[in-house]
């Protein structure tokens, strides 16, 4: 693979993606249907997709792709393949709350090693670059890449840890499981973006304890790698892995290395 290569198309296709999702954003109106799993889509979500599909079966032809919105995808068995979710947080879309992504990544060997998350309505762009190193774009966002800033995680403070959990499905295990750390600040954030807080060091831990799909996660999971994070199963601590049956995520949790986890009971 040209990282490099890679690295740019990502960053352009995000972009392109972003922007038309805004455009329906800003629309006074938009339909919003029920997949086969009741999970809401919208024409944004289609719209991006279409976006970065056709340029990442441009730009790679023989690289397998895996995306949401296309479910003859779902039935390839690789351990290398680009991964998308066109529009990770279509409840925040929805409910116009802004916390909503681009999310696309490159898996090798069952870890994703490159991607890039944008959130186009808190103009934040997140991506790894040709080297694997994880950096946030300051913008206006044009054509090139502009002043982009290397992130890492924080050191946490073990008696006041920051935790980010999710916005739209938060329920009483996850509050439980947090109960057994030390928090200093909770935050509350939609989509891929609780990825990116811990990468940048806003925050030092996100545990998830519900249902995900691969999906929803190779990408802030690429940044959150690129920038010195780690995530694990919930289960046992072992290193999420991609390329599973039907891409189905187990629990897991998000952080700074010098977090000391709780065990899970």
């Amino acid at each position: 693979m040209d990282y490099q290569r890679l690295s740019e198309v990502m960053r352009s296709l995000a972009l392109e993606a972003g922007a038309r999702i805004m455009e329906v954003y800003a629309s006074p109106d938009f339909d919003v249907r029920s997949k086969g799993d009741d999970s809401p889509v919208t024409e944004a979500d289609e719209a991006a997709d279409a976006i970065i599909a056709a340029g990442l079966r441009a730009a790679f032809p023989d690289v397998a792709l895996v995306t949401e919105e296309q479910a003859a995808t779902h039935e390839i068995s690789a351990t290398d393949f680009l991964i998308v979710d066109p529009l990770d947080g279509t409840k925040e879309f929805i409910q116009r709350r802004g916390d909503f992504t681009v999310n696309i990544a490159y898996v090798r060997a069952g870890a994703p090693v490159r991607g890039v998350v944008y959130a186009p309505a808190r103009e934040r762009l997140f991506y790894t670059d040709a080297s694997g190193a994880s950096v946030e774009e300051a913008g206006p966002f044009g054509a090139a890449p502009g002043a982009a800033s290397a992130i890492h995680v924080a050191d946490p403070v073990p008696e006041a840890l920051r935790i980010v959990a999710s916005k739209s499905h938060r329920d009483a295990a996850t509050d439980a499981y947090i109960a057994r750390y030390a928090a200093g600040d909770m935050k509350s954030a939609g989509s891929s973006l609780k990825f990116c807080l811990v990468a940048t060091g806003e925050a030092d831990l996100y545990p998830r304890l519900g249902r995900t799909m691969e999906w929803d996660t190779a990408a802030g999971h690429a940044v959150l790698a690129g920038a010195g994070g780690k995530v694990v199963r919930f289960d046992d601590h072992t290193a999420l892995t991609y390329g599973k049956p039907g891409f189905e995520n187990p629990f897991f949790i998000a952080y700074a290395p010098g977090v000391a986890l709780a065990p899970p009971a």
